[in-house]
């Protein structure tokens, strides 16, 4: 298998107010948007993020007692400067997000960052980090920190 992942799908209770965080508040355009059943992004060549109302994602999970559940996770986004941080956190709140850690010193290899969480419980880390960098090519890089 290569090392890629091209579908992010995260089962969403309100498909409504996922739509509006991400489309009206963060600007996204959908890459294909079935009402009442799922909303897809894309998010980078060859990977898309989609929000499957609960109902659906469990019917596509199919029948049986055991439902996988995930925990622990975070989206991240990485913007070019510190007050980036602060003004899409701003945006974030303004459009349903709750903004859960204000833009702050994080504790790991000089990152600044604020954490948001949106609508449906999805936590988003907006992060500046000197030491990450994307390619042209969309190959990101990671300096080890001091």
């Amino acid at each position: 298998m290569e090392q890629q992942v091209h579908f992010l799908t995260l089962a969403t209770a309100d498909l409504d107010a996922a739509r509006r965080f991400y489309v009206e508040g963060l600007g996204w355009t959908p890459l294909l948007d079935v009402p009442g059943e799922i909303v897809f992004f894309q998010v980078a060549p060859g990977t898309v993020l989609a929000f499957f109302e609960t109902g659906s994602f469990a019917r596509d999970l199919g029948t049986g007692p055991a439902r996988p559940e995930v925990s622990g996770v975070t989206l991240a986004h990485n913007v070019a400067d510190r007050p980036a941080v602060a003004a899409l956190a701003a945006r974030m709140a303004a459009h349903g997000g709750t903004v859960l850690t204000p833009p702050e010193e994080g504790a790991f290899g000089g990152v600044f960052h604020a954490l948001v969480r949106d609508p449906n419980g999805v936590v988003w880390e907006v992060a500046h980090n000197p030491g990450w960098s994307v390619d042209p090519d969309g190959t990101v890089r990671l300096a080890q920190p001091d």
